[in-house]
């Protein structure tokens, strides 16, 4: 027999985009249960050990902050037990103990009084013009979750596709990465990233490297780094994603053996400390109302229902070897509209963060940690503003006026 749970909102994967989402809704006065197919809270940002915040800030010389809200605590509280280091480059981008991360979203969930499933998968969805409710399978049995709205927080837009709405497929592999934290780094200096993706293009063959470029992101005075050298496929077949998963260790272990020979100062004692779960950019997204656009991004559009914005470039990881990487200048903003957040054929639905609609290059420009957050935060007010009605009808002069901090500070 079922286990039956009721809510004012139901929000699905609890990443960056499905915890702000949550934690805003609870502080809007709903009953929130937030549910993830993990065994425990942080999604991407925790458990695929990505370790570092992108797209939160504006671009240099001026570095403002762009998205508000769940940032604010987390920096606040981070930066108090010193598990965060802010590296100026052309934005800035923060360097994040996981740990203290997972432990500061779990202590914020229960602050909140949000209910937490984990260990839960999605098996089906009940739907007319409405989501109703979802039925989940953990391994104490069935839950069934009852919401008035409903916030699709997965990553590859899991909710709406089980609920049987259109969504996209890449046209081509979109490469995840298979991140490992080392440790044991030696005193010498750390290499700078256009002479590491020098190297790496040159020995990559010789070490049966796939990916020709890198990035390792230091963590000072601790002697640790994040490693992001890795392109792994991300498919969505349950037996191939396995496979994915043990070639992509595989590719990691071989970078630390280049790190090794190569960088000998460094990283000759480097060994892994902890390997992350496969992470994965662009798998699949949903067909809204809108497709944001690259010439929308290239052009800084502002929308009326626009929930979130980010300078963070174009970065799509569409080649084993490389990447897309189109910077934009030091005034550029670019915003993500409520539209490229609903699906046309259900009223109490948004589907937010990576599995938002983009073309390619958009998506790839939207889908890092600012942007997705604040895309949590917008569905939040999007469903509060929307109440028993539909989100295609929200005042956006309303929802823009409450997404302040996040589209005008």
């Amino acid at each position: 027999m079922a286990h039956h749970v009721a809510a004012d909102v139901c929000v699905l994967g609890a990443g960056i985009t499905g915890v702000s989402a949550a934690i805003e809704a609870a502080k809007l006065g709903k009953r929130v249960v937030l549910v993830d197919a993990l065994p425990v809270l942080g999604g991407q940002m925790v458990n695929s050990l990505i370790g570092l915040f992108c797209g939160v800030f504006g671009n240099g010389p001026d570095y403002r902050q762009l998205t508000h809200g769940i940032f604010d605590g987390i920096f606040r509280d981070l930066a108090r037990t010193n598990d965060l280091h802010f590296n100026h480059r052309h934005t800035i981008t923060v360097n994040y103990d996981e740990v203290a991360l997972g432990r500061w979203v779990e202590n914020a969930v229960l602050a909140h009084d949000v209910q937490v499933i984990t260990n839960a998968s999605l098996t089906s969805v009940s739907r007319d013009e409405r989501i109703h409710s979802l039925r989940l399978a953990t391994r104490f049995g069935e839950v069934s979750v009852a919401a008035s709205g409903f916030v699709d927080a997965s990553g590859d837009a899991s909710l709406a596709w089980e609920a049987g709405l259109p969504c996209h497929l890449p046209e081509r592999e979109i490469y995840g990465s298979q991140q490992v934290v080392v440790e044991d780094l030696g005193d010498g200096r750390a290499p700078e990233p256009a002479d590491l993706s020098a190297r790496l293009a040159a020995r990559a063959e010789e070490f049966g490297l796939i990916r020709r470029d890198g990035l390792a992101f230091f963590f000072p005075g601790r002697g640790t780094a994040v490693l992001n050298m890795t392109h792994i496929e991300a498919p969505l077949d349950p037996v191939d994603a396995s496979r994915a998963q043990l070639r992509g260790k595989a590719q990691a272990d071989r970078v630390v053996a280049f790190l090794r020979d190569e960088y000998p100062q460094v990283f000759g004692r480097a060994r892994v400390r902890t390997y992350g779960f496969p992470g994965r950019r662009q798998t699949r997204w949903i067909k809204a109302v809108h497709q944001l656009t690259a010439d929308e991004i290239r052009a800084g559009t502002r929308f009326p229902d626009s929930v979130a914005r980010t300078s963070w470039p174009i970065e799509l990881h569409d080649r084993p070897e490389g990447y897309v990487w189109e910077p934009f200048g030091p005034d550029h903003v670019h915003y993500v509209p409520l539209r490229s957040l609903l699906p046309p054929d259900v009223h109490n639905l948004v589907v937010a963060g990576r599995c938002a609609d983009g073309d390619a290059a958009a998506l790839s420009s939207i889908r890092v940690m600012g942007p997705c957050a604040a895309m949590g935060a917008g569905a939040a007010h999007a469903l509060d503003l929307a109440g028993t009605g539909s989100l295609h009808e929200v005042d956006h002069e309303a929802l823009a006026a409450r997404l302040a901090e996040n589209l005008d500070g």
